[in-house]
This record gives structure tokens, sequence and C-alpha cells, in this order.
């Protein structure tokens, strides 16, 4: 092969290269539980992503803001709960830039820090009746692709495209750990094991 040829083939830039697949699980996570865990790591699986980011809000953009625990002891516990799966990790960038945490602004963000990369932002059957009402959710949904989890009781219809999974799920709540930890109650098997142990020691939703 000539010089001239070696240089060309050298230089040369592969015509394809694989986008990463990431998927986006948001949510306050007071405390993270199994059905979280269960939620991201199916759809990670079912649709083949190559990851799935637990993304913590720092505050909810809500109207009627809901008091939360502090976010180290929020990322804490999300950080021991998907310790062990390699298909899951913590997108911090909510936490990290504090005040309201906007969809769109975030989102908007992480695909200017990874061009490579599609997202696929999950929510639950329950949550797609109220995307209309979403912050700038005409640019959002330029931005990702969102995927609904069947929920049932809640009709698959919406005015924004969006792909369907089915994911079997417990009927778990954040809430309903913290009132389970007020009462005195055991929350086995709700939490990770070592969640569980970093709310007792930390002595977190007592006064709930």
């Amino acid at each position: 092969m000539s010089k001239g040829v070696q240089t060309l083939v050298a230089n040369a830039q592969p015509e394809f290269v694989k986008r990463r697949q990431v998927g986006i699980l948001g949510g306050n996570f007071n405390p993270v539980h199994q059905t979280h865990l269960i939620l991201a790591d199916q759809v990670g699986r079912l649709l083949g992503l190559d990851q799935v980011y637990l993304m913590p809000e720092f505050l909810p953009p809500h109207v009627d803001e809901k008091p939360t625990i502090a976010s180290e002891h929020r990322l804490a516990m999300l950080q021991l709960a998907v310790a062990d799966n390699p298909l899951l990790a913590i997108e911090p960038i909510e936490l990290q830039r504090k005040g309201k945490s906007y969809t769109y602004e975030t989102m908007k963000e992480l695909r200017q820090l990874h061009p490579d990369t599609d997202f696929y932002f999950i929510i639950g059957g329950d949550m797609v009746a109220y995307l209309p009402k979403w912050y700038k959710v005409d640019e959002l949904m330029q931005l990702v692709q969102f995927v609904g989890v069947r929920r049932p009781g809640y009709p698959e219809v919406s005015d924004y495209p969006l792909m369907w999974v089915d994911v079997p799920l417990m009927d778990l709540s954040s809430t309903m750990i913290r009132q389970k930890v007020a009462q005195g109650c055991s929350i086995r098997y709700y939490v990770p094991e070592a969640v569980r142990a970093y709310i007792e020691e930390k002595g977190l939703y007592v006064d709930e």
C-alpha cells in the first residue's frame, strides 16, 4: 500500500457511530423503593437501553410544593439502591443545579452535554394525562422519546407520541413507606435492604 493510500485510510472516519440509548426516570425518590427499581430495570431491558439513569429532582415544579428531606439523603439512598445493578445509574444534574426542576431545562442541558445520546424519558401511565401541563412540553418532545408504562385503569391515549411498555408494578409509594416508618412498622422488602438500614441509621421519616 502506498504512503498516500495509508494516510487516507488512517484519516478515514467511520460512516456510522452508534449512539448511546439512555433512559431517564425522574422523581423525588423520598425514598427510592422497589417499584422505582423494577420500573427502571425492566424498561431498560425491554428497550435494550445502554443504561437507565434515576434522576432525583431538587424541587418539584408543582404549585403545591411538598416538603421533602435533604437532597443528600435522597441521593445517598439512590446510590445504595443501584450499587449492584450496572444497568442503573444516577443523574444528579437537577440536584447540582438546584432551584425548581423543570424537565425541559434539564433535558436541554443533558442533550448539550451528551450530543451522542438518545434519551428515553419514562413516565407512568397515570402521568400521561398531565403532559399538556408540563413546562414547554412541545419543545421537550423534540429532545426526548417519552416511554409510557401501562397502568390498569388509565387509557393509552395521548396527543403526544409515546412508546408504551408493560412492566409488572407493585402498589407501592414513597408516601406509604414514610407513613410505615412513622408508625413504627417494618418496611423490609419495600425498599432495598441497604436503603432500609440507611433510613433506620439516620432516623429518617420518624416524625412524618
